[in-house]
């Protein structure tokens, strides 16, 4: 019996897969690339940095080491609560490494940021009722009226949201 060269072969049962077989491409890219680390930091965040912390502070994104720089955490801190959180450093990479049973970050920085939904409100209304606007002016040029009629309802509904 002849079998071709290039082909991948599976000692499974027809019709069933494993579940990494069935995993896009990027997805196995990013999750052998350490993925699994952010996302498992986020799940345990509240437990790792604790209660009052928990509501100034979140994981924004994490790099793993290469051969030039060390495994690093990104948190996103509220202006105000910097020193709160450099002091608190050390015990939350102890907790990591502890969570995860080896050396996953071997440093912490912090990116601080104001917390003032008022600008960012009046910011995203403005927005709003630009493309309110240039949507009116497409509505108002379809002919048929049940679809124009249509159209302004399913803006409605999303003026709602």
């Amino acid at each position: 019996m002849h079998f071709k060269k290039y082909t991948k072969r599976r000692n499974s049962i027809q019709g069933l897969r494993s579940f990494k077989d069935t995993l896009p491409k990027n997805i196995k890219r990013i999750i052998s690339k350490k993925g699994h680390i952010y996302s498992e930091t986020l799940n345990k965040w509240k437990y790792i940095v604790g209660e009052d912390l928990f509501k100034v502070c979140f994981p924004k994104s994490f790099k793993n080491s290469n051969k030039f720089g060390v495994s690093t955490l990104m948190i996103m801190v509220k202006r105000g609560h910097e020193v709160d959180l450099e002091y608190s450093k050390k015990k939350i990479m102890d907790k990591m490494n502890n969570l995860f049973g080896y050396l996953v970050i071997e440093k912490v920085k912090f990116t601080s940021f104001d917390d003032e939904n008022k600008i960012f409100s009046k910011q995203k209304n403005k927005i709003e009722n630009e493309t309110n606007n240039r949507f009116q002016k497409k509505i108002n040029s379809v002919k048929n009226e049940k679809i124009k009629k249509s159209l302004i309802e399913l803006t409605r509904v999303f003026k709602k949201k």
